[in-house]
């Protein structure tokens, strides 16, 4: 499996590396290679010589949302660290491989609004357009002008109205076959100590519910549309919830009454019922059983059932 990326300059190789070393739950068992591209043309090549030769992978970014086998992956994984972001007036045009804070750093110190409000998110940027990342009412996708992305043996740059973003969704989710390599971002003009002073604000807020040394993922579960719920679960949910459009899936999981759940070293927080955190030694089977028991008492509760934010490896049919 080695020899066949053998050759491609610039690749790092590691076999049998720990995937608990590269994801924000600190869980995870070994992949069988695990390959790390610090620029495109070592990514495409690898990407591309993954596809020719058949050899089971996956990719990964940052590895925050990301549930990882204690079994690990039995094939490659191939990671994108390209981090190189590039200014020109309004525009940030920045590499899949950057690490989102400092993404939202550079463009608060240019004076560039929009994305301060997602001060404190962790992972990379692509993952970020990827999953349409958002916090306090703004997402990603208002900022993105194009996608540059590869599917190993192409690259095309795709529009925001390509990207099809929805919440917490784009057309990449359902094409996992095209990677992101960069993004163009626009913004508008701002004051950079106005938008500092805001981050910081958000960023009490949010290392508050969730600790820089958490090992977590942040919210499990995405919040859940009011129009698509049932009459008779519209009919409980407090008017004051519902904001753009949303209800938060922590209110359907805290009166599903799941909060303190714990099953080894997996808790669901005592004070957020959609924040579920390794807590020492956690394990995926653990991490999964506690997930599907929140899903199962809301379904019993409620009559439907919460979608994960978080990606799978290593369990087959539910992989990445």
């Amino acid at each position: 499996m080695r020899d066949y990326l053998a050759g491609i300059p610039h690749l790092h190789v590691m076999a049998d590396e720990p995937l608990a070393r590269h994801t924000r739950f600190g869980i995870g068992g070994a992949a069988r290679l695990f390959c790390d591209a610090p620029d495109q043309d070592s990514f495409v090549a690898a990407l591309k010589t993954l596809k020719q030769t058949g050899l089971p992978h996956v990719v990964m970014g940052g590895g925050t949302n990301l549930i990882v086998a204690d079994a690990g992956f039995a094939g490659v994984v191939l990671r994108f660290s390209g981090a190189a972001i590039q200014a020109e007036g309004t525009l940030l045009r920045a590499e899949a491989g950057a690490v989102l804070q400092e993404v939202v750093d550079r463009s608060m110190a240019l004076g560039l609004k929009g994305m301060q409000t997602m001060t404190g998110i962790p992972g990379f940027l692509g993952g970020a357009v990827y999953g349409n990342a958002g916090a306090y009412g703004q997402s990603i996708q208002e900022r993105v002008v194009t996608v540059r992305a590869t599917d190993g043996e192409r690259t095309a740059a795709f529009s925001n109205a390509d990207c099809h973003f929805q919440y917490r969704e784009s057309w990449f989710k359902s094409h996992k076959d095209w990677v992101i390599l960069e993004a163009e971002l626009r913004f508008e003009e701002g004051d950079a100590a106005e938008l500092q002073k805001a981050a910081d604000e958000i960023r009490r807020i949010r290392d508050k519910k969730y600790p820089p040394s958490m090992k977590c993922a942040g919210s499990i579960f995405k919040n859940v549309f009011f129009a698509q719920l049932p009459q008779h679960v519209q009919a409980e949910v407090p008017a004051h919830l519902v904001r753009d459009g949303k209800v938060p899936a922590a209110w359907f999981l805290e009166q599903a009454g799941v909060m303190g759940t714990r099953r080894g070293d997996i808790q669901v927080a005592t004070y957020h019922a959609n924040l579920i955190y390794n807590d020492g030694a956690g394990t995926a089977a653990d991490l999964v059983a506690v997930i599907r028991e929140c899903k199962k008492r809301v379904e019993e509760r409620f009559g439907f059932e919460l979608e994960e934010e978080v990606q799978y490896v290593g369990f087959g049919g539910v992989d990445l």
